[in-house]
């Protein structure tokens, strides 16, 4: 005696009875073949289920509450910030990881400047399309930033931090923080005049915080003074700490605006 539950359904025969082209065959057969051996369609019904569920239990959004048939606000140029600079990180994170093939962190001596500036010069120079890449990097880091920064606007003058939403305040406070970092650890890396002066403020501003001030120059910048640890410790923190981190938090974000709605002003 098996246990198996016995298939109710005969999937080839409904298929022989419709007159399917050859790509929705195709589609079906593999369909059927997947669900008998992972079940797809009920992991399929579960994710509906919860879909319906938690959109259910939270509140609706202003046009869906009063039955607007004129959804102006979604289309509301404001309100495609979000989006706008989601897409700008994607495009930053793309041509950033294009341009680590060629980028060395290393602060030692060369011919002119330091390795890290000549191959930022190389990459600019001779590499073909590397002037293309690195500028398009750079301007899509900046839009990303300004985007954030008006998203965040938008955001608190539509009164959209409020409840239930200010934990997802929270969290963008959070995300315009590290885009910040972002872009600091960025400037850095060239390694030139610009990098190193900027980088001089900042080691100065974090031995100006009380009590934890040289700790703090120390973890982040190496020391009390520029040097090789601080170009090594800008590109961990550049490369390979804040894009896990912020990636994960805009997950989290849109998963939230996802299960809330968006918040039109009322």
């Amino acid at each position: 005696m098996s246990l198996k539950e016995k298939d109710e359904h005969d999937h080839l025969g409904w298929m022989e009875e419709k007159q399917l082209s050859p790509i929705e065959k195709g589609y079906l057969f593999t369909l059927i073949w997947l669900d008998k051996r992972f079940r797809i369609v009920d992991y399929l019904e579960l994710l509906e289920t919860m879909y319906y569920r938690v959109n259910l239990q939270m509140p609706k959004s202003h046009t869906e509450q009063y039955n607007l048939d004129n959804k102006f606000w979604y289309w509301y140029p404001l309100y495609a910030l979000g989006s706008f600079s989601t897409l700008a990180y994607v495009v930053a994170a793309l041509s950033g990881a294009l341009l680590g093939f060629y980028y060395a962190p290393s602060a030692a001596a060369a011919e002119p400047g330091t390795v890290a500036y000549s191959q930022i010069a190389m990459i600019m120079q001779d590499l073909q399309f590397g002037f293309m890449l690195r500028s398009i990097h750079r301007w899509s880091a900046q839009v990303m930033t300004a985007a954030v920064f008006l998203h965040m606007l938008r955001v608190y003058f539509t009164g959209a931090y409020k409840e239930p939403r200010e934990l997802n305040w929270l969290l963008g406070i959070v995300l315009i923080s590290l885009t910040m970092g972002f872009g600091y650890t960025g400037y850095l890396l060239p390694w030139d005049q610009l990098a190193y002066w900027a980088g001089q403020i900042g080691v100065e501003m974090a031995l100006s915080i009380p009590v934890v001030g040289e700790w703090v120059a120390q973890l982040v910048f190496g020391g009390f003074s520029l040097g090789a640890p601080t170009l090594q410790r800008m590109y961990f923190l550049h490369v390979f700490l804040l894009p896990f981190v912020v990636t994960a938090l805009i997950g989290i974000h849109i998963a939230i605006v996802w299960m809330q709605g968006i918040a039109e002003p009322h």
